[in-house]
């Protein structure tokens, strides 16, 4: 049996099923604008208000018709071998980059690989050229990739490399003993830094009989292999209500740790597990700490005064200190109002509106192979805040006992 095509049908078919899937994605596209996902901050330049990649900035193009025909996310991770993203996730972000594998895997050795992190570092000799001769630096090395030979970084005669594997496979243990799964993993700066965490079993509640903010507390590592930095550990909670990211900064609680790339570094990292303090009455001092502040009612006066205590301004500042301030101050009252809006106007809703602030808008002066987004994953991850944090707690902590 013959069957016979009319093209011009066809055609008319393709041209109304693009048209329908364009309208489709711009009608998507606003609907997450409209529910307040995402906002225009200039020319075809967007920013991500909500979720795990809040503060992030893309770009979207369009075609000559004005209709959506790339998104282009400023992502700042690293490409795998094929070109894909070095990124692993049990779930997916907005920019819906990287691999993958909804609900998440137990199996570590298909999370390096799917987050480009299954490579191994080596050391070689710095050599330096004089009289026209190559000669050897006797007490500097390089770090390189194993599998591309990239250079990471110049170390010293008793650096010893931790590979990724081995100082990831610590972790495993909570994998295979508790009901939890490897949460995301990715490579940044050229495989410089690397990184792994996993969700823990245990969800913490804010002041269950009112606001019950939801916290899903998890351990982070990061791996350095420039030679600039330690292989460490932090555990962290995700709060998915707002999805503002932040560290523990309870009162004399370890929440933190870290080992140098030395001999011996290794055997240590069987250690960090009992130094973390993962246990459940870590995470129920956080919660009782935190459901004071929310009980703790408090005014804006207040709010301010904490602030003067943690970045203060001297009578003499110079005009251009006067104006950060006021920018700060500024910043801060407008992430408290939102908070307030959600949790009424509390000193956790004070504690919220300071961390978000130092996570997602204080000023970040990216490296340069890093973008805005990913320095300020990196520093929410390094703890690069974390004094500024406490200190906060501890004087929003005070409010709650007058």
């Amino acid at each position: 049996m013959t069957i016979t095509t009319d093209v011009n049908t066809a055609f008319a078919d393709e041209k109304t099923r693009q048209l329908d899937a364009a309208r489709s994605r711009e009608a998507a596209f606003q609907a997450r604008i409209d529910r307040g996902e995402i906002r225009l901050v200039g020319g075809n330049q967007y920013e991500v208000l909500t979720g795990w990649d809040r503060g992030e900035r893309f770009t979207v193009g369009r075609n000559a018709q004005g209709q959506i025909d790339e998104i282009i996310a400023a992502h700042g991770l690293d490409s795998r071998a094929d070109g894909t993203i070095a990124l692993y996730a049990s779930s997916p972000a907005w920019h819906g980059l990287g691999q993958i594998i909804p609900g998440g895997t137990d199996d570590i050795d298909e999370v390096l690989r799917l987050g480009g992190l299954d490579f191994d570092v080596t050391t070689v000799p710095a050599v330096y050229q004089w009289g026209g001769e190559l000669r050897e630096h006797p007490d500097q090395f390089h770090t390189v990739r194993e599998d591309t030979g990239a250079p990471l970084g110049i170390v010293g005669r008793r650096y010893q490399a931790i590979q990724n594997r081995t100082g990831f496979e610590f972790l495993q243990e909570l994998v295979g003993r508790y009901d939890v799964i490897w949460e995301s993993a990715g490579v940044i700066k050229g495989g410089r830094r690397v990184f792994i965490a996993i969700r823990l079993p245990e969800t913490v509640a804010i002041d269950a009989d009112g606001i019950n903010d939801m916290v899903v507390p998890y351990v982070a590592v990061m791996n350095d292999h420039s030679g600039q930095g330690t292989f460490q550990c932090v555990v962290t909670p995700w709060r998915p209500v707002c999805a503002n990211t932040e560290r523990f900064a309870v009162r004399d609680a370890v929440s933190r740790w870290a080992v140098r790339h030395t001999a011996g570094a290794t055997s240590q990292i069987k250690e960090a597990r009992r130094t973390l303090g993962l246990s459940l009455a870590y995470f129920e001092t956080f919660a009782a700490e935190e459901t004071a502040l929310a009980r703790a009612d408090i005014a804006i006066a207040d709010v301010h005064k904490v602030i003067a205590d943690l970045w203060p301004l001297d009578d003499d500042a110079t005009d251009a200190k006067k104006t950060n301030f006021a920018a700060r101050l500024g910043a801060i009252d407008a992430e408290f109002r939102t908070e307030a809006e959600r949790v009424g106007r509390t000193a956790y809703a004070a504690e919220r509106a300071i961390t978000g602030y130092l996570d997602h808008v204080a000023p970040r002066r990216p490296g340069k192979t890093m973008t805005e987004e990913i320095a300020r994953a990196t520093a929410a991850l390094e703890g690069a805040d974390d004094d500024l944090k406490t200190k906060a707690h501890k004087r929003l902590m005070l409010l709650t006992r007058t």
